[in-house]
């Protein structure tokens, strides 16, 4: 393979996709200049899948979306002015909507690289807008889970409506799967394998970082709920993650960009207007802050020793044994944090393996969270609002309020802020905009503000 200069590529290709009905595997296929394909494969089990007209269009449809937003984890080696589709045409709506993607969910990724992506990545626009049809979806839900708290809080709420789910997940990890065998419900495992070539480009100096998985996930999910013949596919982004950081003479940037609404928004539509009109894309906890979360998982012990959502863990679980909790990074401080005020202290210290508000050297990480002195992480926690109120709630609790995170709030930072702001009972009020269907919110609003 010829050395690559990620300062001398011209062109990023979207050379073809296909999918396979008789394996189930989808090919996307990505170049820069007129160098080696890249492919990357996705399998979607339950093959053979027999698809007629309309749901055959509306796979076609998903398939080159897939391509499109997918793309994002190889053009971002180079990010060259120039990007061309080889193979297919597309409209201004689907252009608009991957260049949106591609913008902001690469923020992160444009922030840390000292990258401005601003107007850089452009799609042509060829083909004309086709309406999307009803295809007849039978009423099944396919459930994201990553192994957190939040999916299982929106497993149970459906099972809680009777609503038919299958839980559903992309990758090898184990300790996903172990979560999701834990709910007893039916099971989808989703294979994709990253063309390896990209592994190598970044050995080269490739340009690297954060990209936006959720809308590369969503849209895999969409082209197996119409190979699958179902009509919902559920995620669990709750409404703090459209709050990014706020960074100094930069402005916000989040990291969770395809976790907020503004994602969730335009894609849902976007599915529905362009691929299947009986398709629809959501995310059940969307009117709920993370404490609101926290709380309505803290109701149950069922997940306590299964659940984690240390990232760590995702890329060294399977080699050997490990505590599903680092204990350091800020995941396991903010769910720490954020279930402390609604759970046993016993229960959750026995949950992490021990304290983490009762460890000093952690004085930085939780500082983050606060925003003070710092900025919210760059991870998929709550808002700075939520980690000081949960802060309070503990220094107001004489089981919490001896730990040495908890008293150097009370003595250093809970002095200079404003106690109106410190109160946890108005974020856990369910409010904001949202795509549940109408049917499922009225029937679920009565159990998440319970």
């Amino acid at each position: 393979m010829t050395a690559f200069d990620k300062h001398q590529v011209a062109v990023f290709r979207f050379v073809r996709c296909d999918f396979a009905a008789d394996t189930g595997v989808a090919q996307l296929v990505y170049a820069f200049d007129d160098g080696p394909e890249l492919i990357e494969t996705v399998t979607i089990p339950g093959a053979p899948f027999v698809l007629d007209g309309a749901r055959a269009e509306a796979v076609q449809q998903a398939l080159r979306l897939l391509h499109l937003i997918a793309g994002v984890s190889y053009y971002k080696a180079g990010v060259p002015d120039q990007v061309r589709i080889d193979s297919y045409a597309i409209d201004a709506a689907t252009a608009a909507l991957v260049e949106t993607v591609y913008l902001n969910g690469l923020g992160e990724f444009a922030y840390r690289n000292g990258l401005n992506l601003r107007g850089r990545f452009r799609l042509p626009v060829e083909g004309a807008p086709v309406a999307a049809p009803a295809l007849g979806l039978r009423e099944h839900a396919l459930v994201a889970i990553g192994g957190g708290k939040d999916s299982l809080v929106s497993i149970e709420a459906l099972r809680t409506l009777g609503i038919a789910e299958t839980v559903t997940w992309i990758g090898g990890s184990q300790l996903i799967r172990a979560c999701a065998e834990r709910t007893g419900l039916p099971i989808l495992n989703i294979g994709r394998t990253l063309a390896p070539e990209l592994f190598e480009l970044n050995r080269q100096g490739a340009w690297n970082g954060h990209i936006p998985v959720t809308a590369v996930n969503s849209m895999i999910m969409v082209l197996a709920a119409l190979l699958q013949g179902v009509d919902q596919v559920v995620f669990s982004n709750e409404r703090s993650a459209s709050y990014g950081s706020q960074i100094p003479g930069t402005g916000e940037v989040n990291h969770q960009w395809s976790k907020g609404w503004a994602f969730e928004q335009a894609f849902g539509e976007h599915v529905e207007t362009h691929i299947a009109a009986d398709l629809h894309y959501y995310s059940l906890l969307r009117p709920l802050s993370e404490l609101a979360v926290a709380r309505q998982f803290a109701k149950s012990d069922f997940y306590d020793a299964h659940f984690s959502s240390c990232n760590r863990n995702f890329h060294i679980l399977g080699e050997r044994p490990v505590n599903r909790w680092c204990g350091v990074c800020p995941k396991c401080h903010f769910v720490f944090l954020a279930l402390a005020p609604f759970m046993p202290k016993p229960r959750l210290v026995n949950i992490f393996g021990r304290n983490l508000l009762d460890d000093a050297d952690q004085a930085g990480g939780f500082d983050a969270l606060l925003e003070f002195q710092d900025h919210k992480p760059f991870e998929c926690v709550g808002e700075g609002r939520e980690s000081r109120a949960a802060m309070a709630t503990l220094a107001a609790r004489p089981e919490w309020s001896e730990d040495a995170l908890v008293k150097r709030f009370i003595q250093e930072i809970q002095p200079r802020l404003d106690a109106g702001e410190l109160q946890v009972e108005p974020l856990l009020v369910l409010e904001g905009e949202h795509r549940i269907p109408a049917a499922i919110w009225e029937r679920l609003r009565a159990d998440f503000a319970a």
